[in-house]
C-alpha cells in the first residue's frame, strides 16, 4: 500500500471527485444504496460501517497534524503527516469507505493491516505505526520514506555497476526470505514498490507495499490473477501458484537492473503473457556481453519457469554473485542502461498520470450507474435481488443469456450464499458485465493530456504533463517515450497508440478481481496447436 495520509475531510475524496452532497432523507424512503450502511442490513439505522478489527483510535488529529498530498491511489490518498508530540514526519494512507464496496474490499484492507503489523521489524520494510478508523475513511499511519524511487536514485547516480546491482538485489531478497519465513507471499515485487527511507547516499532501500500480499501455508496453492504485468510469473498466469513467484519477481528486477529493459516485453497485454509464458530470455542485447557470468547464472536460475526448479530466496542469497558482492565487477554498465532505466521509471509514470486522471473523474458516475442499475431491477424494493429480478434485469440491459448462466452469475455473485444479491455483492457482478476500465475511461484520461484538444498527445503536451518527474535528459526521455508509443512514427501519439501502451500496462490484478472475484474467470489462457498463447475474457 505504500506511503500514506489525509484528513478526515480529504478521507471522502480518497478515490477522486467531490464529496456528493447527501440528499436529506425522508421517513419511509429506501436508503441510498450507495452509502456505507446500505449492504450492511438494508436499514437506515444500520450500524456504520467497521472496516479494522482493533485500530489505534477514531481521530487521527489528535495525534498527527496533515499536511500536504503526496500521491494517490485507486482506494485513497497518502499524505505528509506529523506526530505532535515528537515533531517526527510520517506519512498516513486514508482509505476512504465509500471507494470499498465489496466485502473482498474490505478484507484487502484488513488482511494488509495484519500483515505489517505480523512481520517482525525489518531494516528494508516500512514501519506501520498506527491505525485509525472514523466513520469516512481508515487511516494507516507509516514511517516517511522520502529518498525517491529505486531507479530514480540509480539515473541520479554517475557511475552504476554490476556490483550496486548487487546490493540492491540482495535487499530485496532479504526482504522476500523473511516474508516467507514468517508465511507471507508479497505477489507484487516491482520496483516501484521500493523506496529508499532518506535521501543520504547511505539510506535503507525498504519495502512499501503489501497491498496484494496474502498469508500462505506450505503447499497452499492460490489462483487469483494479481500482480503487475512484467514481473508476473507464468504460474500465476496458469491460476495455480506459491511462494516462488515472488523470486520469480525479484528476477525480472534483477535483470532490468542490469540491462535497463524488463526481460519479458511486448506492446499488447496478451503479447506480454506470450512471452513470460514462454520464459525466453535474451543475453545478447546490450550490456549483457559485459557481464559476468555468475550473474547471469543467478538470472537463469531466479527465471526457472519451473517453480519447482526456481531457485528459493534461501539459495539466491546463497549464490556466489551474491556472497561474493565485493567481487563482483564495479565497470560502468554504460550510459545505455543508465538512460533505458530512467526512460522505464518515466513511463510508468506516465501511466501512473494517466490511471489518476480515471480513478478521480470517473468514480461518481460509475458509482451512480451501479447505483441506477441496481434500483431498477429491484422491483419489489426489498433492497435485495432474486433470481427473477436479475434474470429480468439482465435482459433489459441488453444481456440475453440463458437461465443457467444467470444461475451461475448469480451462485458467483452471491458471497453470503443466501440465494439473493445485496448490493455490495451486486458491485461484483456489474463490475464484471459492464468491463469497467474499458475505452470510454482512456478516453477521458486521453483528453487530460491532450490539452489542445487535437486529437493528439504532442511533445510539449507531454512534456508539460510528466515536468515533475523529468529530471536530467528531459529531452531524451521524452523523445525516447515518443519513440516507443508512437508506432506509426509521426512525432506524437494517437488515441489508439496511447490506448495500447495503456493495455499494455495494465495491472491484471484489477482484471482478475474486478472481472472474476475468485470465481469469474477473467483471463483465460490456452495454449494453442502452433505453440501460440491466447488470452481471452470470459463474459
Amino acid at each position: 500500500m505504500g506511503n500514506c495520509c489525509v484528513t478526515p475531510k480529504a478521507a471522502d475524496d480518497a478515490g477522486g471527485g467531490k464529496k456528493p452532497k447527501e440528499p436529506k432523507q425522508k421517513k419511509g424512503k429506501k436508503p441510498n444504496p450507495f452509502s456505507i450502511e446500505y449492504n450492511r442490513s438494508g436499514q437506515a439505522s444500520a450500524p456504520k460501517l467497521v472496516v479494522l478489527r482493533d485500530p489505534t483510535g477514531r481521530d487521527i488529529a489528535a495525534r498527527y497534524e496533515l499536511g500536504a498530498e503526496l500521491g494517490r491511489g485507486e482506494f485513497g490518498v497518502t499524505y505528509l503527516c506529523t506526530d505532535r508530540a515528537s515533531g517526527e514526519a510520517l506519512a498516513c494512507k486514508s482509505i476512504s469507505k465509500k471507494k470499498l464496496r465489496t466485502a473482498v474490499d474490505l478484507e484487502d484492507v484488513r488482511r494488509e493491516v495484519e500483515i505489517m503489523r505480523h512481520l517482525p521489524k525489518h531494516p528494508n520494510v516500512v514501519t506501520l505505526r498506527d491505525t485509525y478508523e472514523d466513520d469516512n475513511a481508515v487511516h494507516l499511519v507509516m514511517e516517511l520514506c522520502e529518498g525517491g524511487e529505486l531507479f530514480d536514485r540509480i539515473v541520479a547516480r554517475g557511475h552504476y555497476t554490476e556490483r550496486a546491482a548487487a546490493l540492491v538485489l540482495r535487499t530485496i531478497v532479504e526482504v522476500v526470505q523473511m516474508c516467507h519465513k514468517h508465511g507471507v507471499m508479497h505477489r507484487d515485487l516491482k520496483p516501484e514498490n521500493f523506496l529508499f527511507a532518506n535521501k543520504k547516499e547511505s539510506a535503507a532501500l525498504k519495502a512499501i507495499d503489501f497491498g496484494l500480499s496474502v498469508f500462505f501455508t506450505p503447499g497452499e496453492r492460490f489462483s487469483e490473477i494479481v500482480g503487475s504485468p512484467y514481473y508476473m510469473a507464468p504460474e500465476v498466469l496458469k491460476r495455480n501458484y506459491g511462494p516462488e513467484v515472488d523470486v520469480w519477481s525479484a528476477g525480472v528486477i534483477l535483470y532490468i537492473l542490469l540491462c535497463g529493459v524488463p526481460p519479458f516485453w511486448a506492446e499488447t497485454e496478451q503479447g506480454v503473457a506470450q512471452a513470460i509464458i514462454r520464459s525466453v530470455i535474451d543475453f545478447k542485447r546490450d550490456p549483457w556481453p559485459r557481464v559476468s557470468d555468475n550473474a547471469k547464472d543467478l538470472v537463469r536460475g531466479m527465471l526457472n519457469p519451473d517453480p519447482k526448479r526456481r531457485l528459493t530466496a534461501h539459495q539466491v542469497l546463497g549464490h556466489p554473485w551474491l556472497q561474493n558482492i565485493k567481487k563482483a565487477p564495479n565497470v560502468n554498465l554504460g550510459e545505455t542502461v543508465k538512460a533505458r532505466l530512467q526512460q522505464f521509471s518515466v513511463m510508468n509514470k506516465f501511466k501512473k498520470h494517466a490511471l489518476r486522471v480515471i480513478a478521480e473523474h470517473l468514480s461518481v458516475e460509475e458509482a451512480a450507474d451501479i447505483k441506477d442499475m441496481f434500483e431498477k431491477m429491484d422491483l419489489n424494493k426489498d433492497q435485495m435481488l432474486s433470481f427473477e429480478e436479475l434474470k429480468l434485469g439482465l435482459h433489459k440491459f441488453g444481456h440475453q443469456m440463458p437461465d443457467a448462466d444467470v444461475q451461475t452469475l448469480m451462485e458467483a455473485a452471491d458471497a453470503d450464499g443466501n440465494g439473493s444479491l445485496n448490493y455490495g455483492e451486486f458491485v461484483t457482478l456489474f463490475v464484471h458485465l459492464r468491463k469497467i476500465g474499458n475505452d470510454e475511461h482512456l478516453h477521458k484520461a486521453f483528453a487530460y493530456f491532450d490539452r489542445n484538444q487535437s486529437g493528439y498527445i504532442e511533445i510539449d503536451e507531454l512534456r508539460e504533463s510528466l515536468a515533475d518527474d523529468l529530471g536530467q535528459n528531459r529531452e531524451e526521455i521524452i523523445n525516447a517515450i515518443i519513440r516507443d508509443v508512437d508506432t506509426d512514427k509521426d512525432g506524437k501519439i494517437s488515441y489508439d497508440e496511447f490506448a495500447t501502451m495503456m493495455k499494455a500496462g495494465t495491472d491484471w490484478r484489477k482484471a482478475s478481481r474486478q472481472y472474476s472475484r475468485e470465481r469469474f474467470t477473467s483471463l483465460s489462457l490456452k495454449l494453442q496447436k502452433d505453440g501460440s498463447l491466447q488470452m481471452t475474457s470470459t463474459r
